[in-house]
């Protein structure tokens, strides 16, 4: 089986290019939200991350966004040791999950993709692109959050030449129609192959 990955910087769009591809038949694996259950259903993974953040880590025994979120804004090395728990436990239910598809390939879905290495694991790799304002004002319109939250986060994030570099197709996302017709040209290129 074919495993495409889908990466892009916040704001970029990536989950709208991934439902664009599920509305093609394509078995869509978002990494943000399975890690977010394995989060609030691994024993394991939550004792590592009450050992990490302390008790406040959970409340009524579901995950604490908004207090993780502020101890790790800004900080790469909590950040860091907090996918060290969580990446690995994601990457092991992926492989589990890629099993049970019956299609020519799948799509997995991960805003840090090459961050973290999976990259590698992908047999080609789609990459998202949209101009830093567009994304901001998109996060803005869709998040409660500020500007200099936004830019934290993109500088967070490999900048998109880096990831261009690496990757196999590229959609900039501006236009939903050229964004459309895009991705089903991708489509049968990787039914072809």
């Amino acid at each position: 089986m074919i495993v495409i990955g889908l990466t892009g910087g916040i704001g970029s769009g990536k989950t709208t290019v991934a439902k664009m591809f599920y509305e093609l038949g394509v078995p869509v694996y978002i990494a943000d939200i399975e890690a977010k259950k394995l989060m609030n259903r691994s024993k394991v993974v939550k004792r590592k991350l009450i050992q990490l953040f302390g008790d406040t880590a959970y409340v009524n025994n579901k995950l604490n966004k908004a207090y993780i979120a502020k101890l790790i804004f800004g900080n790469k090395d909590l950040l860091q040791e907090m996918n060290a728990i969580v990446h690995p436990k994601v990457a092991k239910h992926f492989k589990k999950w890629i099993q049970k598809q019956e299609s020519k390939y799948v799509i997995k879905e991960a805003a840090i993709l090459f961050e973290n290495g999976n990259y590698k694991e992908c047999d080609y790799i789609i990459t998202v692109t949209a101009p830093e304002q567009i994304r901001i004002k998109r996060v803005l319109e869709r998040d409660q959050t500020s500007v200099k939250k936004i830019k934290a986060i993109i500088n967070n994030q490999w900048n998109d030449k880096k990831k261009i570099e690496l990757s196999d197709y590229v959609i900039n996302n501006v236009n939903i129609e050229q964004t459309q017709q895009k991705v089903k040209e991708i489509h049968q290129e990787i039914l072809k192959k």
